[in-house]
């Protein structure tokens, strides 16, 4: 078969607790009746299922702004993904070994991806919707085919780390733990496999054509819209901006922590977990663990906005058509930014744990989300233009 476009592959280099005293005889049995009587009927919502009074995380985890909430995950939900087509289907995958395409206007299953026996981790769909690729953690990858909801190949390598279709042909590629690279032609099975270099490949990109590495392993990867340049984040704090058709890094954005030293848990939360260029404006976002979302500008190389979470982001997106940026921390919260302003523009609540994957839909009016609480919801975004 012929190759498709290039592909850059990255490795890696190497509470209050209150104390009543139940010895005090001062109240009687009438007395402590009387008490209770007087116990706001209010306050007893805000009693939990065991009797006791909720801690505010319980209250918190209580609001729930989405519009939908799939729960068919029994563990973790590890990944997520959209039709690109008519963005009306989601595929995930969980800590179950289960993976589930679901509609996205009311949360019905379409069909799951049975058989396979490991946490999926990788779930897409091909460019035209019309197959949906599932992997799981040890190696077994399963394709379908939408329409049908049939099983139509499946094939099983090492360790799978990342999981991506070819923007324009049904070709599916992977990278394993060991390093490799594999190609399929599907439903053919026809493959090529790519020799890595004895390191873990941590992530894949497919370039539109055709690296002064990181101190750290690899944890993330964009590319313009041009395919001009790429943008990878590592747990060394640094985003590189690399040129696609030299190789070569013009620029390394930090974060301002300074070089990156011998990793420690102090420069550990440094690390960069989300990059993304927006597609307006020569804007990039770098999401790190401590919280921050840096907005730097590609033409003078410079920092523009710096967005603080309380929480570490674990992922972010800009949206197709403005300049408007969404992170999921570990918080559990979507917020939305203006990246030309920086203030943020809105939040959305509703998981009682972390965001651990999501994706907007191409109007970016809706949000679907994958959470450590086994859940994934769909939030619909509000914004004062609509």
């Amino acid at each position: 078969m012929e190759n498709p476009e290039e592909l850059l592959q990255l490795h890696e280099d190497e509470e209050i607790i209150e104390v009543i005293d139940l010895s005090d005889t001062e109240h009687t049995a009438d007395d402590l009746a009387d008490e209770l009587e007087d116990v706001d009927v209010a306050d007893a919502e805000h009693m939990n299922d065991d009797g006791g009074w909720e801690t505010e995380d319980e209250m918190e985890s209580e609001q729930d702004e989405s519009e939908l909430t799939f729960s068919k995950h029994t563990g973790s939900v590890f990944c997520v993904a959209l039709d690109p087509v008519s963005n009306t289907l989601a595929v995930t995958g969980g800590e179950d070994d289960r993976a589930y395409v679901w509609t996205v206007c009311d949360g019905d299953v379409l069909f799951e991806c049975t058989g396979h026996k490991d946490s999926v981790t990788c779930a897409a769909f091909s460019c035209d919707s019309s197959l949906v690729a599932s992997g799981d953690m040890s190696g077994l990858i399963k394709v379908w085919r939408v329409e049908s909801k049939e099983e139509i190949w499946s094939f099983e390598v090492g360790d799978l780390e990342w999981l991506e279709w070819h923007p324009c042909a049904p070709v599916l590629l992977a990278g394993t733990a060991d390093g490799n690279m594999w190609m399929w032609k599907i439903p053919s099975g026809e493959c090529k496999t790519f020799q890595g270099p004895n390191c873990q490949a941590t992530s894949g990109k497919i370039l539109p054509d055709g690296h002064e590495g990181h101190r750290g392993a690899l944890t993330s990867m964009a590319c313009s819209k041009d395919g001009s340049l790429v943008l990878s984040g590592s747990v060394d704090g640094h985003a590189k901006l690399i040129s696609t058709s030299t190789g070569k890094v013009v620029f390394s954005f930090n974060n301002d922590i300074g070089e990156a030293k011998d990793l420690g848990s102090e420069e550990e939360c440094h690390s960069v977990e989300s990059v993304g260029f927006c597609n307006v404006l020569p804007l990039i976002a770098v999401g790190y663990l401590d919280g921050t979302l840096a907005i730097f500008d590609v033409n003078t190389q410079s920092l523009r906005h710096r967005c603080k979470h309380e929480v570490g982001i674990v992922h972010l997106q800009w949206e197709e058509s403005s300049a408007v940026v969404s992170t999921g921390n570990l918080a559990g919260v979507v917020t939305l930014w203006d990246a030309r302003s920086g203030v943020m523009m809105s939040e959305y609540r509703g998981h009682s744990a972390e965001i651990l994957d999501f994706v907007l839909n191409r109007e970016a009016s809706a949000v679907v989300t994958a959470g450590g609480d086994h859940k994934a919801k769909v939030f619909c975004l509000q914004r004062p233009d609509r």
